[in-house]
């Protein structure tokens, strides 16, 4: 034990942590976020109750396998102020939400859910999705780029609606319905602000 009182995990309960976060990560991929937990235990090599012993539910087995990808998607909401316009940064911010949210079926949702739901395991990373967009789209409505009406959960609302998109069709399709729904944002035609 160190002088913290806190022990690190023994070596093989790190393998089986990593073994089951990377059998969840291809089940997510394969069969969408609501692939079994029984499934992903068997494809790991290691008993329910070891999986539910290092994620004690499918929030948080989501949450550990999204970390690495939230901290690559606030790093760049964070670079996005200052490049380009104030539109073309919240447009920017939108398609890497609505990519993010489209890594697995059903993310979107789970993500909906993490918006609203203090206990979710997504919360925080949720808060900080919506302070970001806050902060982005704030900025496009003092350019005069961006409608008054339009709010943070209208952007969130978008955002999860093209992810969903994104499921549905092809790449290019969803990236021209993406393009639409942020030109109803836009307070102009030509968009230049």
């Amino acid at each position: 034990m160190s002088g913290t009182g806190t022990r690190r995990p023994r070596a093989d309960a790190r393998r089986n942590r990593e073994r089951v976060l990377a059998a969840a990560d291809q089940a997510f991929r394969e069969q969408g976020t609501g692939a079994s937990l029984e499934g992903i235990a068997r494809q790991a090599g290691v008993a329910i109750g070891t999986l539910y012993g290092h994620f004690p539910n499918r929030g948080a087995l989501s949450a550990a396998l999204l970390r690495e990808r939230h901290v690559a998607l606030f790093e760049f909401g964070d670079e996005l102020p200052g490049h380009g316009t104030a539109l073309a940064a919240l447009t920017a911010w939108m398609g890497a939400v609505s990519g993010h949210a489209a890594a697995y079926r059903g993310l979107a949702t789970l993500l909906m859910q993490g918006f609203t739901d203090e206990a979710s395991e997504l919360h925080d990373a949720c808060a900080r999705m919506t302070a970001t967009t806050e902060r982005l789209l704030s900025a496009a409505r003092e350019a005069g780029a961006v409608r008054d009406d339009v709010s943070t959960a209208d952007v969130h609302a978008l955002t999860n609606a093209a992810a969903w998109l994104r499921e549905q069709v092809p790449p290019e399709q969803a990236d021209h319905l993406t393009a639409l729904l942020v030109r109803g944002l836009r307070t102009g035609d030509d968009g230049t602000r």
